[in-house]
């Protein structure tokens, strides 16, 4: 049903795209940037030697259109939400509207009374699938619902590598590794943009924990920060093509993000040639020095101390502290991502009409996908649905499923089905509930097995949960792990005394099943007297009925984990989360109070470019659960494995699935070896559907730059020659066929 809105979408867009050529090419004269035959380069200079001083620099800052602030002056154009930035009629030029984000179009506050979307999975879900097309179709969903809101700009593509486990915002990243996390933001970011919505990439860069994030200082070394995060924001780039990146609220080696030159000008736009602009998050600039250092626009200026980019930015242009030259250019990106991406040639969408079932279906097959089976015991599941009686614990499954928090939060269906404060203080309490999405595990169950008791527990009492399940034939329980933007997991434990309610009615039910609903890894010290254990992430609009289809077999699980689960936290580079224990300024803090609270600390990052399951293999450390790990209702095999060398690496090989069910594998080759020495890299995968019996050939090629080491000194990758050793595998610690070739030396440029 999707592909087919998709297919009436495209085509309507078509015929917008002709009338809109038309047009400009029987435009008045004195607009030469509406002829669709120029580049999007030659249209944006055109224009931008058009503008007024005013008219320029009112394109470099926006608001954040919401009740937010006391007398906060909202235009009445301007739709509520994240930003708005005015047009310029005279010209023109569209004023960008901007919503939050990756998972869904947001609501903020319910600013636009009963206004509602799809919920997306999250994205650590979507990263879970291992499927580009999954990537893109989620992209298209929310860019198709932001057009048609009146929205034209995404702020969307969250990326960031998922580098410490108990990040409150993992939820809305992807994985550890930086060609899955990049792969798949870059198909997100083409979804949307397909739509003709401005899509950014975010939070460039280490935005990788919540607690102290205005003030931390994350240090890195250059090749380990090349080769890692700002990999996967190069793969992402070249891949989506992004109109906008946003930068992110932490130092990097000492200077803001935002205010980076190192980040923005010699490497976004230096070495990577990218032509967009860069956007401050909201919040973000310290001041008109970022001008200079590469940031182009100033978002939610309302959250900043003073709009640097209008008053003080003109002053320091007459002092000759900022070239003009340097002025037209942040101008000049915007309206060249404006061009380039269509967004002003196709009439805004705004009023049309919303298929929310398509979207829901969309979001069912991510959250189908991504449902990761950690462990099967003795083939618990799938589940008879011919069962007599069921015991379902905890997690509000009788309500919906659980939901991230902060700037990414959806209001989906009928709105929340449960919303329960968690209290606190700060710039984001008002985002502090807990949200369930209204799709209720305990309902899908019951639909699944119509004959069985199910019988329902709460779970606030243990010894009440276990004597219900003691006479069930099979126990089932939902455990949950709130995160939200701005507050980071104290730990990997499952909060609120869920772990000793689980080992309560294992001890009482043999036949237990955990349901984990989680923004990040947990711990689980019951894992040896527990059977059968899921992996549901954050599942979205539709996230009870997967559920149920995997727990039941209508769903064979295929997803596959994008996150190493530790052993324990000693595993972990530190045992603790930088500034643990930190409060920190808000929201437009001045100096005064800035150093009043404290001159923030530093996030370490010795790991470099060995994040994850890299980590794990230099420490020789035995994980949990492996990244790339996952269970299947059937199994699979590989076979007649070929690598083939020279330039770079080509891996050929069978998969069968030796089974007696239909599904779907996720082999993945890695980078085992080079000339003897270990080095663990994933350089490819493939998502493969199987029949019973049935064998298909898969090929994998890997980009150079997986190959190689970023030469810090003369500033490109460096290829050695040697032989390199390849294997394939179910997950980075079960790499079954082997093989090897000899690779050419070689460079590339950064």
């Amino acid at each position: 049903m999707f592909r087919r809105t998709l297919m009436n979408g495209a085509i309507a867009f078509a015929v917008v795209a002709l009338a809109g050529a038309v047009q400009a090419q029987t435009a008045p004269a004195d607009r030469p940037w509406m002829n669709t035959k120029l580049s999007a380069d030659e249209r944006a200079k055109l224009l931008d030697q058009a503008l007024t001083d005013d008219e320029r620099y009112g394109l470099l800052h926006g608001i954040m259109p919401i009740p937010f602030f006391p007398n906060a002056k909202i235009p009445e154009e301007a739709i509520p939400g994240a930003g708005y930035v005015a047009g310029i009629p005279r010209l023109g030029v569209p004023a960008l509207y901007e919503t939050d984000a990756s998972l869904g179009v947001t609501n903020p506050m319910n600013v636009r009374k009963g206004d509602i979307a799809t919920a997306l999975p999250s994205g650590l879900a979507l990263g879970a699938t291992w499927n580009p097309a999954l990537a893109y179709m989620g992209g298209a969903v929310v860019g198709e619902e932001a057009a048609k809101k009146g929205f034209n700009v995404l702020l969307g593509g969250g990326m960031n590598l998922t580098a410490e486990p108990r990040n409150g915002r993992n939820f809305e990243y992807l994985a550890e590794d930086p060609l899955l996390a990049g792969v798949l933001a870059g198909e997100a970011v083409r979804g949307t943009q397909d739509q003709k919505v401005i899509s950014t990439v975010k939070h460039f860069a280490l935005n990788d924990q919540e607690t102290g994030r205005n003030v931390v200082d994350a240090t890195i070394g250059e090749q380990g920060f090349r080769q890692g995060e700002l990999l996967a924001f190069q793969f992402a780039i070249e891949k989506g093509k992004p109109g906008s990146v946003m930068c992110a609220y932490n130092k990097i080696n000492g200077h803001y993000a935002c205010d980076n030159d190192f980040l923005l000008n010699k490497v976004l736009k230096g070495d990577w040639a990218w032509p967009g602009w860069v956007m401050s998050d909201w919040g973000a600039v310290p001041g008109v020095s970022a001008a200079v250092n590469g940031l182009d626009q100033q978002s939610g200026a309302q959250l900043d101390r003073q709009v640097w980019f209008d008053k003080p930015l003109k002053e320091a242009v007459a002092k000759g502290e900022v070239q003009q030259a340097r002025v037209n250019d942040m101008s000049r990106r915007i309206l060249r991502s404006m061009f380039a991406v269509g967004v002003f040639d196709t009439p805004l969408r705004k009023g049309q009409a919303i298929d929310y079932d398509a979207g829901a279906a969309a979001s069912k097959t991510v959250a189908q996908q991504g449902i990761v089976l950690l462990k099967n015991d003795k083939n618990l599941l799938p589940l008879l649905k011919t069962a007599k009686s069921i015991v379902v614990v905890g997690g509000y499954a009788d309500k919906g499923v659980l939901s991230g928090g902060g700037s990414s939060q959806v209001t989906t269906g009928t709105g929340h089905a449960a919303s329960i404060p968690v209290g606190g203080d700060g710039p984001m309490v008002a985002w502090a509930s807990q949200v369930y999405h209204p799709s209720s595990p305990l309902k899908a169950i019951k639909d699944k097995a119509p004959g069985a008791n199910v019988r329902f527990s709460d779970g606030r009492y243990p010894s009440e949960a276990a004597a219900l399940a003691k006479d069930a034939e099979v126990a089932v329980v939902f455990a949950t792990q709130w995160n939200m933007e701005s507050i980071d997991a104290g730990d990997m434990s499952l909060p609120q005394g869920q772990d000793q309610l689980i080992a309560a009615v294992a001890a009482a039910n043999p036949n237990t099943i955990v349901v984990l609903e989680t923004g990040n890894p947990v711990l689980m010290p019951w894992l040896t007297s527990v059977p059968a254990v899921v992996e549901a992430w954050y599942s979205g609009a539709k996230g009870g009925e997967a559920i149920a289809d995997v727990l039941f077999g209508d769903v064979n699980p295929s997803g596959r984990l994008p996150i190493t689960f530790p052993a324990s936290e000693d595993q972990l580079h530190d045992r603790q989360i930088a500034g643990f224990g930190y409060v920190g300024p808000g929201f437009g803090d001045s100096p005064e109070v800035l150093a009043e609270k404290g001159k923030g600390f530093e996030a370490s990052h010795p790991e470099g470019s060995d994040i994850g399951y890299r980590w794990y293999a230099r420490k020789g450390f035995r994980p949990l659960f492996p990244f790339g790990y996952g269970l299947s209702y059937t199994s699979f095999k590989y076979g007649g494995l070929k690598v083939s060398g020279g330039d770079t690496i080509t891996a050929s090989f069978d998969v069968t699935n030796t089974g007696a069910k239909a599904g779907a594998d996720v082999p993945q080759v890695y980078l085992t070896a080079r000339s003897g020495a270990p080095e663990l890299r994933l350089l490819g995968w493939n998502r493969v559907e199987l029949a019973p019996g049935e064998t298909k050939r898969v090929t994998v090629t890997a980009d150079r730059r997986l190959l190689a080491d970023f030469d810090v000194k003369a500033r490109k990758w460096r290829i050695d020659a040697g032989t390199y050793d390849v294997a394939v595998g179910a997950s980075a610690t079960a790499l079954d066929a082997k093989a090897s070739a000899k690779v050419k030396a070689g460079a590339l440029k950064p």
